[in-house]
C-alpha cells in the first residue's frame, strides 16, 4: 500500500547545497516525514511560497543570490503562518537574536543532529496542525454546522454535547496526532473512532484491537507482528496490526489495561514511529495514526504509577469524553425508536409501539451499561413481545432477571426527574400526531390513552 504523505502540506529546504539537502531529507525520511520540497536556488522562494500552500520551512542563512537573512523577514511577513526553521554554520549568537526577532520559529547551527532535526520539524508540524484545529473550531462553533453529518450517521443522538463533540471530531479528524476516548463502558467509543477514520480520509483501513488481558509478548506480536522462527510454531513471518493499518487509523481499546512494558513499546511507535517486529532487528515505520479508548482514569493512574506519565500526555493529544446515557436521557426517544426499528428487523417482528410511561420507568434507571445495555434490553423485549403495544413490563422483567437494583437515576442539577419525564412525554405525542398525520383518535391508541387525556396534554404542552 502507497504511505500516506505527511505532513498533510509540503516541508520546504532552501539550501544551496544538495548535500546538506540529501543529508536533511535522509534523516526526515526515517522519521516518516515524507511530503518534502527541495529548493537551492534563492530566488525561487517567494514565487513558491506564493503558488504552494507549506507547512513548514527549512531556510539556511548563507546562500548565494538572495541570502537567508534577506528572505527570513520577507517570509514571516508575507507568510506569517509557516514556522521557519534557520539552519545555518554560524554559531552566532547575535544572529540567532536577531532570526527570532523577526519571527524565526527556531534556529539550528550545522551540523544538525538528527533528533534535533526531527523534534524541531515534527513541533512546528504540531503548531500548524494546531493553529487549524483551533480556525476549525471557531468555524463550527459559530457556524453550529457540522461539515459531515453522514459521518455521525451511527450515533443516535440529538443532544447539544454530542454535537459539540462532533464540531470537535471534525476540526481534529486530519491530524495524525493521536486521540484519546474515555468514557463508561457502552457509550458507543468504537463508533467515535471509526467517526474520526471516516472524517480523515485515510487511504488505509480501519484496525481494531482489543489490547485487555494481552501479556508482554502477544501484545508486541498482535501489534508488531514476528519475522520468521521468531518463537517456537512462528512458521512463516506475520505482519501486526500496525502494517494492517498502514496509511489507516490503529484502534486500540481497553488502553488502561496495558502493563507497563507494553506502555513503553507502544511509546516508542507513538514518538518515534518505529517498531521492531519479534525475532526482528530492522526497524520498521508507520504512518497509521493511533486512536485509543478507555473505560478508567487514566489521569488517576499515571497519577498512582500505573501508566506512563510521557505515554499518557502523548495520548492525549486529542481528547474526547462521551458523556453516559443518564447525562442524555433526552435521547432515549429517538435511542428506543432506533433500537426497535433494527431489533424488529433483525427478528423479523412487526415493529411495535413503545408504551405512554416507558420513558418514565426508563429514566428512573442508572444505565451501567448504557447504550450498549439499552440496545440488549430492547432485543430481549421484541424477542418476547407478542403483538400491540411494547409494555414497561417487558423491562421490569429484564430489571428482575439481571437483579438490578433499581431505583431514582442521578440527575443534573438543573434538572428533575419529573421533568425529564415530561420531556419525553411531549415528545412522545408529537411523534405520535405526526406519524398519524394529526389525527388525535389514531394518536391516542397509538399511545395507550384516552383521546380525553390526549387532548387534556395537547392543552398542557400548548402543542
Amino acid at each position: 500500500m502507497k504511505a500516506s504523505l505527511y505532513p498533510s502540506l509540503p516541508l520546504f529546504m532552501v539550501d544551496d547545497e544538495a548535500q546538506a539537502l540529501d543529508s536533511f531529507e535522509t534523516a526526515l525520511l526515517l522519521a516518516s516525514i515524507n511530503n518534502i520540497i527541495r529548493c537551492q536556488d534563492s530566488r525561487e522562494v517567494m514565487g513558491l511560497l506564493s503558488s504552494q500552500e507549506i507547512e513548514v520551512m527549512l531556510l539556511d542563512l548563507s546562500m548565494p543570490h538572495v541570502s537567508g537573512e534577506e528572505l527570513l523577514p520577507l517570509v514571516t511577513k508575507n507568510f506569517p503562518e509557516v514556522p521557519v526553521i534557520i539552519i545555518t554554520g554560524s554559531n552566532d549568537v547575535e544572529t540567532a537574536v536577531t532570526c527570532m526577532k523577526l519571527g524565526a520559529f527556531d534556529y539550528m547551527v550545522k551540523p544538525v543532529e538528527k533528533s534535533r532535526l526531527i523534534s524541531g520539524v515534527k513541533r512546528a508540524i504540531e503548531i500548524r496542525e494546531l493553529q487549524r484545529e483551533n480556525q476549525l473550531l471557531r468555524a463550527h462553533v459559530l457556524s453550529d454546522q457540522l461539515e459531515h453529518p453522514e459521518a455521525f450517521s451511527e450515533i443516535v443522538t440529538n443532544q447539544g454535547t454530542m454535537r459539540s463533540i462532533f464540531q470537535y471530531i471534525e476540526a481534529i479528524s486530519i491530524s495524525p496526532q493521536p486521540v484519546l476516548i474515555t468514557g463508561e463502558t457502552g457509550v458507543g467509543k468504537e463508533l467515535v473512532a471509526k467517526a474520526i477514520h471516516t472524517l480523515s480520509n485515510r487511504k488505509g483501513n480501519f484496525v481494531s484491537v482489543n489490547v485487555a488481558g494481552l501479556d508482554d509478548n502477544v501484545f508486541a506480536d498482535t501489534l508488531f507482528g514476528h519475522k520468521k522462527g521468531a518463537f517456537t510454531g512462528a512458521d512463516q513471518a506475520r505482519a501486526g496490526f500496525i502494517e494492517q493499518a498502514s496509511g489507516g487509523t490503529l484502534f486500540l481499546d481497553e488502553i488502561g489495561d496495558l502493563s507497563s512494558t507494553s506502555q513503553v513499546k507502544l511509546l516508542r511507535l507513538l514518538q518515534e514511529g518505529e517498531f521492531l517486529p519479534l525475532g526482528s532487528d530492522i526497524v520498521k515505520h508507520s504512518d497509521a495514526r493511533v486512536v485509543v479508548a478507555t473505560n478508567q482514569d487514566l489521569h488517576a493512574l499515571q497519577e498512582s504509577g500505573k501508566f506512563r506519565k510521557d505515554l499518557y500526555y502523548r495520548l492525549r493529544a486529542h481528547h474526547i469524553h462521551i458523556p453516559p446515557l443518564r447525562e442524555r436521557y433526552e435521547d432515549l426517544p429517538i435511542l428506543v425508536d432506533h433500537f426497535l426499528d433494527k431489533a424488529s428487523k433483525t427478528l423479523a417482528k412487526e415493529k411495535p409501539t413503545p408504551s405512554a410511561d416507558l420513558f418514565s420507568l426508563l429514566i428512573s434507571y442508572p444505565f451501567p451499561g448504557n447504550i450498549r445495555e439499552l440496545a440488549s434490553m430492547i432485543f430481549d423485549a421484541v424477542a418476547s413481545h407478542k403483538s400491540g403495544k411494547l409494555s414497561s413490563d417487558d423491562f421490569r422483567k429484564y430489571f428482575c432477571r439481571e437483579e438490578i437494583k433499581f431505583g431514582p437515576a442521578p440527575t443534573p442539577p438543573d434538572s428533575t426527574l419529573p421533568d425529564k419525564a415530561k420531556i419525553f412525554e411531549k415528545q412522545m405525542i408529537i411523534d405520535a400526531l405526526n406519524k398519524t398525520n394529526q389525527n388525535r383518535t389514531k394518536a391516542a391508541e397509538l399511545l395507550g390513552i384516552s383521546r380525553r387525556t390526549l387532548q387534556n396534554k395537547i392543552k398542557e404542552y400548548g402543542l
